[in-house]
């Protein structure tokens, strides 16, 4: 299977090879999802909390004597019932995190991989270089790809000209082959990748 190659200026320099068992296998639409799931659940932090009845300051004295008021019997003013009470059965912090079988996370990643080139989101760039960090400069050559959505950049390995100057367009973002996963390939339309970082991807998922 083959696609096109561009150039910084939009302009198509030649064609190349795609394994078809990464990028065109049967989208596993379960897969992917379960894929997200576990990537969200991965970045809860967990940290929410909230004061039980131990934990709340006061509420030793009991409020009134056990029997004869008339009134319900009451411990503390602490308890859950009262106002400036603890509270019953609250969140405390948690982990989210859960393992994804290694087998699956690969196919839901061809999945994602398969899915973009299936709508013809899938661009390859033969090279991504910036001469300095300028916002302008990575626009042009979105424009140039004629990119009208979100867009992941993905490279092959560090570029500081090319990161910093997309860090400023809210509807890009780059990421390096080595931190790929479904949930970014999926939130953004059009997934634009080095011709290096294809090479990658196809040495890591073959």
């Amino acid at each position: 299977m083959e696609v096109k190659v561009y150039d910084m200026e939009g302009k198509e320099v030649g064609t190349m090879e795609l394994s078809e068992d990464i990028f065109a296998i049967p989208v596993n639409v379960s897969l992917m999802h379960e894929a997200v799931k576990n990537y969200l659940a991965n970045q809860r932090q967990g940290t929410q909390s909230t004061l039980t009845r131990t934990e709340v300051r006061g509420g030793g004295k009991k409020p009134w004597r056990q029997k004869g008021t008339g009134r319900a019997r009451q411990g503390s003013t602490r308890a859950p019932q009262w106002r400036h009470g603890g509270v019953a059965l609250g969140p405390k912090p948690r982990s989210y995190r859960y393992s994804m079988n290694k087998k699956a996370k690969r196919l839901a990643l061809k999945s994602a991989f398969s899915a973009k080139v299936a709508e013809g989101k899938f661009i390859v760039v033969d090279k991504l270089e910036l001469a300095e960090i300028k916002t302008k400069s990575m626009i042009k050559v979105l424009d140039n790809l004629k990119v009208e959505d979100k867009a992941l950049v993905v490279l092959e390995g560090a570029n500081v000209p090319v990161v910093k100057s997309t860090k400023n367009i809210p509807t890009a973002k780059t990421l390096y082959v080595n931190t790929l996963n479904v949930y970014e390939i999926l939130k953004y339309d059009t997934f634009i990748a080095t011709k290096e970082a294809v090479n990658k991807i196809q040495e890591v998922y073959k």
